[in-house]
């Protein structure tokens, strides 16, 4: 049973958690949007490594299906 997939593609999470670090990197957001932004990124990280681990589950299946008997 494979788990559904992310409400965001690839592509639109990585972005927004590239835009998420920069502000956090930037130093100069409030304490309180600072941990808002983190548990963002920690959800955009965690969309993310779904995306990779059903690619790499379906390129596996690929190969364990190419692979002579």
């Amino acid at each position: 049973m494979s788990s559904p997939e992310p409400e965001i593609g690839y592509e639109q999470a990585r972005q927004q958690l590239q835009e998420v670090v920069t502000r956090l990197e930037s130093g100069g957001v409030p304490l309180a949007e600072s941990m808002q932004l983190w548990e963002r990124g920690e959800k955009l990280a965690a969309i993310c490594q779904q995306w990779l681990d059903g690619a790499k589950a379906k390129v596996e299946t690929a190969r364990q299906a190419a692979q002579p008997r």
